[in-house]
């Protein structure tokens, strides 16, 4: 899954792209509005954080657009810790839901798991197919005995994607949008290679080929 961060801090902007990297997600951020605006108007994200206070063009402006556009893209807003009006003004604006700064980066990791699964199909806690589990705080698959399987980073990614819209009819550049950051070579072929290396570890027939289309997973 792919996140937009909109945070002029480069500091804070750079923590929380680390962080986020490292729990499995493709992220791309943008240090003030007019840049913000452009990448959740233009680019395909599964959510985006989004600071108030931009230069360029303000947050509440910047999710204004979205939502006049009919972007319906979770947004996660941050906000000075004492800023109730600003919160409300968001919310009343389209925002899924705020943070208020400072804060834990497990709170927000917490809120944007939630946002995700709400936003996405499949929306349990917990993701399953067939035997497995799929374990998304060490990126694995876990058998009913215990037994781990490794993925790759993109492997993960990928069927994490699959899981959260079982049933859909999922092109190789809607899965290369999700799945990659905006400075990544996306080349869709390449998920033919990972489609195929799931298969291997999941069975030849939970993931569909749609000719012409993509791939549908069986969940």
């Amino acid at each position: 899954m792919r996140i937009l961060i909109v945070e002029d801090d480069a500091d804070l902007a750079g923590r929380l792209r680390t962080r986020l990297v490292r729990e499995g997600y493709a992220v791309d951020v943008a240090a003030n509005g007019i840049d913000g605006a452009h990448l959740g108007a233009t680019e395909a994200y599964d959510a985006a954080v989004l600071d108030l206070g931009l230069p360029g063009k303000p947050g509440l402006a910047v999710l204004r657009d979205w939502r006049a556009a009919g972007n319906t893209l979770p947004v996660l807003i941050l906000t000075a810790r004492d800023g109730w009006a600003e919160r409300v003004e968001g919310l009343q604006a389209g925002a899924d839901d705020y943070l208020g700064k400072p804060f834990h980066v497990e709170e927000l990791l917490a809120r944007l798991q939630a946002l995700l699964r709400r936003a996405a199909p499949a929306q349990a806690p917990e993701l399953r197919v067939g035997g497995w589990r799929l374990d998304e705080g060490r990126q694995c698959l876990v058998a009913e005995d215990g037994t781990e399987q490794a993925l790759t980073g993109t492997e993960f990614r990928l069927l994490r994607y699959f899981m959260r819209h079982p049933g859909a009819v999922l092109s190789k550049t809607h899965l290369s949008e999700h799945v990659y950051d905006y400075d990544s070579e996306r080349d869709s072929n390449v998920i033919e290679v990972y489609v195929r290396r799931l298969r291997t570890l999941l069975g030849p027939d939970r993931i569909e080929t749609r000719r012409g289309q993509g791939y549908v997973f069986r969940a």
